[in-house]
C-alpha cells in the first residue's frame, strides 16, 4: 500500500489513479477485504470533528485525496509531489475499466433502484465486457445486525470482486469500516459518483475542478443543503492546514475507537 500522511489528524494516502486502481484490482482478484475511500475537504473535516470517525478513517487501507485542497495539503505539508487528485467519480470509471479488462465483476450498493438502473446501463455501455454481478438500493437508514449479515452474504455470494458504495459521506465510510471484515472484496466509498454517472447530478466543469472550486459549483446548485457545510468546513480546513504547516498539527492518535457499531444500509 502507498504511504499515508497526516492532514489534520487524518491519514491520507500518497497515491494516484494508476496506483489506486492497481491496488483495488489486485485485492479483487485475490478476494481480499479492503476499505477504500476518496476524501474531499468535507470528508476530512468529518473525521476532525468526531474522534470515533477519525479512528474509522485511519483504519482504511486506502484513503485517496479526492479534493484538490487535500492534494495541495499533501504536497505542501509532506512534499508528495502529486500532480492530480484521485477524484471518486473518476476513480470509479478507472476501476470499472480495469475490472472489465481483468474480468472482475462489480457490485453496486446505495442510492435507489432507478438510479442503480441508470448507473448500470451507463457503465456497461461505457465499458465493454463489464459484468455487474448485482445491485442493492440503500435502506436510507440504520439496519439491524441480522440485516447487515444478510447484506454481506448477498454481496459475497454475487460473484463480484469489487463493491462500490454510494451512501454519501460519512455513512459510506462507516459502512465500509464496519463491513470490511464481512465482505471479501474491496469496498470503495465513492460519494456522488452514482448520481453523476447515472445522469442525476451534473458535475462541475473541468476548469472549476482543476482550481479546486467544485464546491462552489455544487453550492450554487444546492444552496440550502450545502451552505452550512461549506461555510463552516472550508474556513476551518484552511486554518487547520495553515496551523499544521507552522507546526501546530493534530495527532492521528487522538482518535477514539468506536463503541457500538452503527449499521447503515
Amino acid at each position: 500500500m502507498p504511504p499515508k500522511h497526516n492532514i489534520l489528524g487524518i491519514l491520507v494516502s500518497q497515491t494516484d489513479y494508476a496506483d489506486a486502481t492497481e491496488q483495488i484490482i489486485r485485492a479483487a482478484q485475490s478476494r481480499q477485504p479492503m476499505a477504500v475511500t476518496a476524501l474531499a475537504v468535507h470528508g476530512v473535516m468529518e473525521g476532525v470533528s468526531d474522534p470515533e470517525h477519525k479512528y474509522r478513517l485511519n483504519q482504511f487501507d486506502l484513503v485517496c485525496p479526492d479534493g484538490q485542497p487535500v492534494r495541495w495539503a499533501l504536497n505542501a505539508l509532506h512534499r508528495c509531489g502529486l500532480s492530480d487528485r484521485v477524484y471518486g467519480p473518476t476513480l470509479t470509471l478507472r476501476v470499472c475499466a480495469a475490472a472489465a479488462e481483468a474480468g472482475v465483476p462489480i457490485f453496486l450498493f446505495g442510492a435507489d433502484e432507478a438510479t442503480l438502473a441508470d448507473l448500470s446501463e451507463s457503465l456497461v455501455t461505457q465499458f465493454k465486457g463489464l459484468k455487474i454481478a448485482g445491485t442493492k438500493p440503500s435502506a436510507f437508514g440504520k439496519i439491524t445486525e441480522a440485516e447487515a449479515d444478510a447484506l454481506a452474504d448477498e454481496i459475497n455470494r454475487s460473484g463480484a470482486g469489487v463493491c462500490f458504495v454510494g451512501l454519501g459521506c460519512p455513512r459510506q465510510e462507516v459502512f465500509a469500516y464496519e463491513m470490511r471484515d464481512r465482505i471479501n472484496m474491496p469496498l470503495i466509498a465513492v460519494g456522488a459518483a452514482f448520481a453523476f454517472h447515472a445522469g442525476r447530478l451534473a458535475q462541475a466543469p473541468p476548469w472549476m475542478q482543476r482550481i479546486g472550486m467544485e464546491w462552489f459549483y455544487r453550492l450554487v446548485k444546492e444552496p440550502r443543503r450545502l451552505f452550512h457545510r461549506y461555510a463552516t468546513t472550508n474556513p476551518a480546513y484552511v486554518a487547520g492546514v495553515a496551523l499544521q504547516k507552522i507546526g501546530w498539527g493534530r495527532d492521528p492518535e487522538d482518535a477514539r475507537k468506536p463503541g457500538q457499531p452503527i449499521r447503515y444500509g
